[in-house]
């Protein structure tokens, strides 16, 4: 009885201490589980596994057809594992000489026995990420994943490649501001529209889940906590990519010829207020101009005589005064109180109509007119360009719109000078932009139309949101205002203050401005100095409406500061060259006599195919050169080969070529195609004689 007892008193102490060993496992499990938890997955992550985030791609902005105006593309920058345990004595003996003749062919830098020193080094130091390159770029990549050695593999050899988008402009400059960029440092700075459709272009990063192996490398791996990344949406702008670089190469010229601070022109489709181009130029220090500021959209300055329409329009909408009216401008002066105003022309215009004083942009008629009728209600003249929507802003779809200003009698700073100063444009501010969109509602029968510039989102070319044209107002002022500024407007040109515009081929319709500008606590005029800003705007063909179009020139230095010398003639440049590519090309002779016999149109591509097309077709034609690639000239009835040049490093000229050629002889020269539509190409992205890195994408546009 005993023994067994003490064999019941054994087994109990045993089951009690194996009863409290699975109590204290399944406490430490819990203590694991739940207390500990986040410690030793932390632990884990950092020495077994990590998450990384996986980048999206960001979206592409595009031209209104389609063409890139800001795309990213993926950089490199590549590191040696020197010493990868994966590496074997074997792989690095028999391959070193390889990979350094194989890096100084395809990276330079050094010779093949100068990278292997440099290497070799490096793998006795232990070095575990030597720099080979950076910024290389997929193509360059894809070759070097050939060499010895790097063939092997990241574990066996060595070979860490570091991806990196970077976002490029294919067209320079163009447009540049209003495409904008992001700053996500410290300031966080968003602008244009790479910033306010950042979270559209931005996509959604993912994760991905990487294992740490023997000797230190990581390694991706298949994990259901990975997360792919979304690649971000393109935005499809308003903008033309031919019609910008019009206009950025009219403004350019012009502020160089006068040495002018800045200047910025803008061109807006009437009907739907699409904004085709848009440009912003400032002088830098290097003496060169830059896009560095959105003037057009951002500055807000005293508008001058281009205000003259919006007040003269108040004044004939209130039924106060008519086109036909008279007033005595007398000598070019007037007083009033401490103010004296005057005309351009000295010994002044005298009596004036109402027309007239707009045509020649007069002052004191301006300024007579508006203060006899408004002086005892100053009042309704305001309340007439509120209802004109001058004193909002027009909430665009980009950020760092500039605020208007029009007083409001009683404000601070109203006084008796006000209401004659406003009235040509002093004492309010407005931007190029809001000043553009007021003209442009008088070219479009007075609707006022907000400007656009973005018209789509895409997901993999698929419209997933739209933005249709907006009007702010159906109407600032009755169709019979309307058509007596439209009179006034085309006199400006006709007989006004803007004839150097007249041309016989269309009418212009606009309004010269030169304005003083206010310099801070110097006021207008500091010392003997008078900074000017010159400005044009309005619309053509003036018969039947297109584009609208404001120019401004701000500080013009050469001596030449008046709106129809200085902002004319760039409006003027870039209304020709519109006129001529939207009218004439189309056109073709009504009268049979008109026509003249021509050799038809060959194309351009590879010279002994178009040589064997054109003598089966009995076509006469003329060689020029012996280049494998020509581009065909009609002469009468002969055609005249000229060879197009490859230079190294630009983008080759594949316009009028069919696809087949094009893809081979941009896939030849390191770059990669896309396209629309079909035929020949009728438009490439970036424009030849840009320069370009290998894998740059190059969209074309084929038209039958």
């Amino acid at each position: 009885m005993a023994i067994r007892d003490e064999i019941v008193w054994r087994s109990g102490i045993v089951y009690f201490a194996i009863a409290l060993l699975a109590v204290a496992i399944l406490v430490r499990i819990l203590i694991l589980q739940v207390v500990q938890h986040g410690k030793w997955s932390a632990m884990s992550e950092k020495y077994v596994y990590k998450t990384a985030e996986l980048p999206a791609d960001r979206g592409d902005i595009l031209a209104f057809d389609g063409r890139l105006l800001a795309s990213s593309v993926p950089y490199y920058t590549i590191y040696m594992d020197t010493r990868s345990t994966g590496m074997s004595a074997q792989t690095w003996s028999n391959g070193i000489n390889g990979l350094s003749a194989g890096l100084a062919k395809l990276l330079g830098d050094r010779s093949a026995a100068g990278w292997k020193a440099v290497i070799t080094d490096a793998r006795r130091r232990g070095d575990r990420y030597f720099l080979i390159q950076r910024k290389v770029d997929y193509e360059t990549l894809k070759k070097l994943k050939e060499l010895p050695i790097f063939r092997e593999g990241q574990y066996k050899g060595g070979m860490v490649a570091q991806a990196e988008n970077r976002r490029i402009l294919p067209n320079n400059e163009l447009a540049a501001r209003t495409i904008g960029y992001l700053n996500l440092g410290s300031e966080g700075t968003e602008v244009g529209i790479e910033g306010s459709y950042d979270k559209d272009l931005g996509g959604k990063n993912g994760v991905v889940v990487k294992q740490r192996l023997t000797g230190g490398d990581w390694i991706t791996i298949d994990d259901a906590s990975s997360v792919n990344s979304r690649d971000g949406n393109d935005v499809v702008t308003t903008i033309d990519i031919d019609l910008q670089d019009v206009a950025s190469t009219a403004l350019m010229n012009k502020l160089k010829k006068h040495n002018a601070h800045h200047g910025c022109a803008v061109v807006m489709e009437v009907e739907t207020g699409d904004i085709r181009a848009i440009v912003n130029l400032e002088q830098g220090n290097d003496g060169n101009y830059h896009e560095s500021y959105n003037y057009a959209i951002a500055e807000s300055t005293e508008p001058g005589s281009t205000f003259k329409l919006p007040s003269l329009m108040a004044a004939i909408e209130d039924g106060v005064i008519d086109t036909g009216d008279v007033v005595d401008t007398g000598n070019g002066s007037v007083r009033f109180y401490n103010k004296v105003i005057k005309d351009t022309k000295e010994e002044g215009y005298g009596k004036l109509t109402v027309k007239q004083v707009f045509e020649k942009s007069s002052n004191v008629g301006t300024s007579k007119l508006i203060y006899a009728h408004y002086k005892n209600n100053p009042k309704d003249f305001v309340n007439r360009l509120y209802a004109m929507k001058l004193n909002e802003r027009l909430d665009i779809q980009i950020k760092g719109e500039g605020d208007p200003l029009i007083r409001y009698p009683g404000d601070k700073l109203w006084s008796g000078l006000s209401l004659p100063m406003m009235s040509h444009g002093y004492e309010v501010l407005m931007t190029p932009l809001q000043i553009l969109t007021f003209y442009n509602a008088v070219a479009n029968d007075g609707k006022m139309m907000r400007p656009r510039f973005v018209t789509a989102i895409l997901r993999n070319g698929t419209v997933i949101k739209s933005y249709k044209p907006d009007v702010i107002i159906n109407s600032i002022a009755s169709r019979s205002t309307i058509k007596k500024a439209k009179k006034m407007m085309e006199g400006v040109v006709e007989h006004g203050t803007a004839t150097n515009l007249k041309n016989s081929n269309y009418r212009i319709a606009g309004k010269t401005g030169t304005a003083q500008i206010a310099k801070d606590k110097y006021g207008y005029r500091q010392g003997a100095r008078i900074s000017y800003q010159a400005s044009f705007v309005g619309y053509f063909p003036a018969e039947n409406p297109l584009y609208s179009c404001i120019v401004v020139v701000n500080a013009p230095s050469n001596g030449v500061y008046y709106g129809n010398l200085v902002a004319g003639s760039v409006f003027k440049e870039i209304s020709d060259k519109v006129y001529a590519t939207s009218f004439f090309r189309d056109y073709k002779p009504e009268n049979k006599e008109d026509i003249k016999l021509t050799a038809p149109e060959a194309g351009n591509g590879y010279r002994a195919d178009i040589n064997e097309v054109l003598r089966n077709l009995n076509v006469r034609y003329k060689r020029t050169a012996d280049d494998d690639w020509v581009a065909t000239r009609e002469s009468g009835d002969t055609i005249r080969l000229a060879g197009v040049k490859m230079l190294d490093g630009l983008v080759p000229d594949v316009r009028g070529m069919s696809l087949r050629d094009a893809i081979y002889l941009l896939e030849n020269s390191g770059l990669r195609v896309r396209y629309s539509g079909k035929g020949r190409v009728l438009r490439q992205s970036p424009e030849h004689g840009a320069r370009y890195y290998e894998g740059t994408m190059v969209s074309l546009e084929m038209n039958m």
